[in-house]
């Protein structure tokens, strides 16, 4: 049972007051910062950092909008007065000290690749998400800052930028404008070179994901997966690719009609078909691809000519639909692998899926 702050004993509470008034109190014989002492210390400064970036009089911490993935921090809402906004985020990143994975995958390699992610991201919003124009909306970045072992990202709110809508499940207009923001943001970064972010984008990529291989039950799909992985990293054109561009990560204005993305943890080189079928496969059932695949596949390619236009990039158009259209089942593939090694009963995977990877696992 909890107790009421004037029910507790006297001397209990004057040691309770003694923390909210000294930096530090005895314990054990030394002097050290209490925890609810150190959180309302930590709490002034991250306003402080949220009112330097925003230009705010005044900032004041909201709701939790999310915990990171196996509690590698939160992002949090920040009410913000005299600012031009109304509202920031703050991706707070800090490691923990133990993990528990949802999967019960942690490890040495796991949290390295976590840790390299957070710094991947910092990067992007420094020196990359400047350049992603409307047709593929991201966060302003304030600033980041890096704190010990903390990671501080102060974002615009996209809820109040417009885009208030989370979708779990999408009509055709959905997919499609998720598709035109995938089609822009692969033609604004063609051909370019993945600095300071992942040299191959996605969280799912084979040199990452050595143990999930080793437990896979399908021998044919583990001998194979070497050249499926060469296949899509040796293609002709590349650009970045957004990395892990499921549903949960984009963000609708209220009509439905346009997008915008976050989470670029895992942002980097690669073929743009990675984050196509990575997408599909997030929003379309088994029937789903089989009726409306095709159909699909038009719209992004269509997509992607014309913002290739508009970016004024110098590319044989017609040798990278080629290319890519001959690679995304290969990318499909590619996804598989990582779920049958990662979990064999995800629900992703479906006979549809299983069926791509055994004719492209035939045909090499």
């Amino acid at each position: 049972m909890g107790y009421l702050y004037h029910d507790l004993p006297s001397d209990t509470m004057a040691a309770v007051e003694m923390a909210l008034r000294s930096d530090t109190v005895p314990i054990c014989g030394k002097r050290v910062v209490p925890a609810m002492k150190r959180d309302a210390q930590v709490n002034r400064q991250l306003i402080q950092i949220m009112m330097s970036a925003t230009g705010a009089q005044r900032a004041e911490r909201g709701e939790v909008i999310q915990s990171l993935w196996s509690g590698y921090g939160e992002i949090v809402r920040y009410a913000l007065t005299g600012a031009r906004a109304s509202s920031a985020v703050l991706k707070h990143v800090l490691f923990p000290s133990t993990v528990n994975h949802p999967r019960g995958w942690h490890n040495d390699l796991s949290h390295r690749r976590k840790v390299k992610s957070y710094e991947v991201e910092m990067h992007w919003y420094q020196a990359w998400a400047g350049r992603c124009d409307d047709q593929c909306r991201v966060p302003h970045c304030y600033t980041t800052e890096t704190i010990g072992d903390e990671h501080l990202m102060v974002l615009e709110d996209l809820d109040a930028a417009g885009f208030p809508r989370r979708s779990t499940t999408l009509d055709l207009q959905g997919v499609q404008a998720c598709l035109r923001w995938l089609a822009s943001f692969h033609a604004s970064f063609i051909g370019e070179q993945p600095a300071g972010l992942w040299a191959t984008g996605t969280y799912w990529h084979l040199a990452t994901r050595p143990d999930e291989l080793a437990v896979m039950e399908d021998d044919a799909l583990r001998d194979a997966a070497p050249v499926i992985d060469s296949m899509l990293s040796s293609a002709r054109f590349q650009t970045l690719v957004h990395g892990d561009a499921k549903l949960a990560n984009f963000c609708f204005s209220a009509d439905g009609q346009s997008v915008a993305a976050v989470d670029f943890q895992y942002v980097g080189g690669g073929c743009g078909m990675k984050d196509i079928a990575y997408f599909l496969g997030s929003c379309l059932s088994d029937r789903d691809h089989q009726q409306y695949e095709a159909a699909l596949l038009d719209d992004y390619f269509s997509h992607l000519k014309s913002a290739l236009l508009r970016h004024g990039k110098a590319v044989d158009f017609d040798a990278l639909a080629t290319e890519w259209r001959a690679l995304f089942p290969v990318a499909q593939a590619d996804f598989y692998r990582f779920l049958v090694g990662w979990m064999p009963t995800h629900w992703k995977i479906n006979d549809y899926n299983k069926r791509v990877a055994q004719i492209v696992v035939a045909a090499l």
